[in-house]
C-alpha cells in the first residue's frame, strides 16, 4: 500500500513518522508548506486511532487519508477520510474530499 500511495499521490518529500512515546503515521507526505498524512490498514473499517489524533495535533495536518481495502470512501472525522486503495491508481486525490 505504501508503494502505491507514493507512486499515485502527488509529494515533494515522504517520511514515516513516529513519537517514542508509541504514535505513529505509516507516511507523512509535504506538499509544498502543507503536511498530510496516510495510514494503511488491512481492515474493512478504518477508524481514527491515538496515532492519528496525535499527529494531527503535533504535526499541525491538512488532512488524514487512511487507505484501506474497502470500495467505499467516506468521512471519519472532520481532517480524516478512509479512502480505497482502488482510488489512488484512478489519479484521484485521497486528500480532495469527495464532496468537495
Amino acid at each position: 500500500m505504501v508503494e502505491q500511495v507514493l507512486r499515485h499521490v502527488p509529494h515533494d518529500e515522504a517520511y514515516f513518522w513516529g513519537t517514542h512515546q508509541g504514535a505513529e503515521l505509516d507516511l507523512l507526505l509535504r506538499r509544498g508548506d502543507r503536511l498530510y498524512g496516510v495510514e494503511c490498514k488491512r481492515i474493512d473499517a478504518p477508524r481514527v486511532t491515538r496515532s492519528i489524533r496525535v499527529a494531527l495535533e503535533d504535526l499541525g495536518l491538512e488532512r488524514v487519508a487512511i487507505v484501506y481495502p474497502g470500495d467505499k470512501r467516506f468521512e471519519l472525522d472532520s481532517r480524516v477520510e478512509a479512502v480505497p486503495l482502488t482510488l489512488l491508481s484512478e489519479r484521484i486525490d485521497p486528500f480532495a474530499w469527495a464532496d468537495q
